[in-house]
């Protein structure tokens, strides 16, 4: 970890979804410390106004937040400045996933919580599971909703420790009925879309395959590390301009690194097809955005110019000890493919030779 060259600590609650409880039991950890005497702020905490979260707050010392006018209105936001200039011990930074006012230093505050730790400050934050980024389709797929604040997985790796919180589907319900999670005017609608049983009970499962997929990379890595640390997967990913393809295989291959805690790789090959004047502009923004979503989910990105796509691919594998290579499912049938193009046959070939996995992903 988990933690950067004399950085702070990082610890996460995760739930399934908003009302599960994470701020509340920040709150609680934040007491026991407080009463421990170790020195410990609370930075920023969204209550939403329940009562039960609101009457923590009481007796915890807290940093005043950053005030920003953006249109006309005053609005508070984490101020980054003041919590490295007061240096508690433990800084508590709730809704991980929010995005910053425009102007402000960070786009995102999981940027922010990076600089806190950067200052040798460990830091206690919370995250519902939608937000994680490899896992946006999934999310899309339970709820029909695409969720627009995301946080990087790495975000996820670095921390020492990552505790969810759960409530079965009854549970939850029952605390939204009650008032507990939404204002009474919001209960029907929440009741009719996001909080349905089947729903909750696939991101309860998504959250909890999380959390346990985090322990277990941990434990298999700091022991594989310790008899065995040269020997790491290094993954591959290989994108073209086509965006909602190359999307997909930039989140699956995050996954696949996140869990082996690998150094993975995202190699576009800009063919003369491909060339900037021959694809339109909005391609052109998506790429560069497929490009910083893949950056921000800890890839290294690697531009080629070369009509011969199966060599830069050869030629990356080479340079950077790739191990396993993801590329897209062709638009062909793969047999037919694998049967006709005698470049794609050159790869598999040369992959088999050096014993380099190949995956095709969906």
């Amino acid at each position: 970890m988990n933690k950067t060259e004399d950085g702070g600590k990082l610890k996460i609650y995760i739930g399934m979804s908003a009302g599960v409880g994470k701020t509340y039991r920040m709150l609680e950890e934040a007491h026991r410390l407080v009463k421990a005497g170790v020195n410990v702020k609370v930075a920023y905490v969204e209550t939403h106004a329940r009562e039960e979260t609101v009457a923590l707050m009481e007796g915890l010392p807290a940093i005043p937040r950053r005030e920003v006018f953006y249109k006309g209105k005053k609005l508070e936001e984490l101020d980054v400045q003041a919590i490295v200039l007061h240096h508690p011990k433990i800084v508590i930074i709730d809704e991980l996933a929010h995005t910053n006012i425009p102007g402000s230093k960070n786009e995102k505050r999981w940027q922010d919580v990076l600089d806190v730790l950067d200052a040798g400050i460990d830091v206690i934050t919370a995250v519902n599971i939608q937000h994680i980024e490899s896992i946006n389709e999934d999310v899309k797929h339970i709820t029909g909703v695409e969720v627009k604040e995301r946080v990087p997985d790495r975000i996820l790796q670095l921390a020492e420790e990552v505790v969810n919180i759960d409530l079965t589907a009854e549970e939850l319900i029952n605390r939204l009925k009650e008032g507990k999670i939404y204002d009474h005017t919001k209960i029907q609608q929440a009741l009719a879309h996001f909080f349905q049983p089947e729903k909750i009970l696939q991101l309860r499962e998504l959250a909890l395959k999380e959390v346990a997929g985090q322990v277990e990379r941990r434990v298999d890595y700091s022991i594989e590390y310790k008899t065995n640390p040269f020997r790491h997967e290094r993954f591959l990913a290989c994108i073209s301009s086509n965006s909602e393809i190359a999307q997909r295989i930039i989140r699956k291959t995050a996954r696949l690194a996140s869990y082996y805690n690998s150094n993975w790789f995202v190699l576009y090959v800009q063919t003369k097809k491909e060339a900037t004047e021959k694809i339109t502009l909005e391609k052109q923004r998506l790429l560069i955005n497929n490009f910083k979503n893949a950056t921000e989910l800890g890839a290294e990105v690697i531009q080629k110019k070369t009509d011969n796509v199966t060599s830069a691919i050869l030629e990356v594998v080479q340079e950077k000890g790739i191990t396993t290579v993801c590329l897209g499912k062709p638009h062909l049938n793969i047999f037919r493919l694998i049967l006709n193009t005698s470049l794609f046959n050159q790869l598999l070939k040369t992959l088999s030779k050096n014993e380099i996995d190949l995956v095709i992903l969906s």
